[in-house]
């Protein structure tokens, strides 16, 4: 691989390692959001929703790193 290309895909590494830090911070908020519910509205559609979404921030959270790791790989 050139230089040209590998420079590319650490702008792109770069570019996905800040989405994950938002993603992950998301996913955290959420999950806080959800843990911090009275057991009522967890049981509640709120509450299913708020952590259906803390459950999918997590999965993309861990999708990105994956990622990462792949374009880390990829330029070594």
């Amino acid at each position: 691989m050139n230089a040209e290309r590998r420079k590319i895909l650490a702008q792109a590494q770069q570019l996905i390692e800040e989405a994950q830090s938002l993603v992950e911070q998301a996913a955290g908020e959420e999950r806080d959001y959800y843990d911090n519910m009275p057991e009522g509205l967890q049981a509640g559609e709120r509450g299913e929703r708020a952590d259906e979404v803390a459950t999918l921030l997590e999965e993309l959270d861990e999708n990105l790193s994956e990622a990462i790791g792949t374009l880390s790989e990829a330029q070594a």
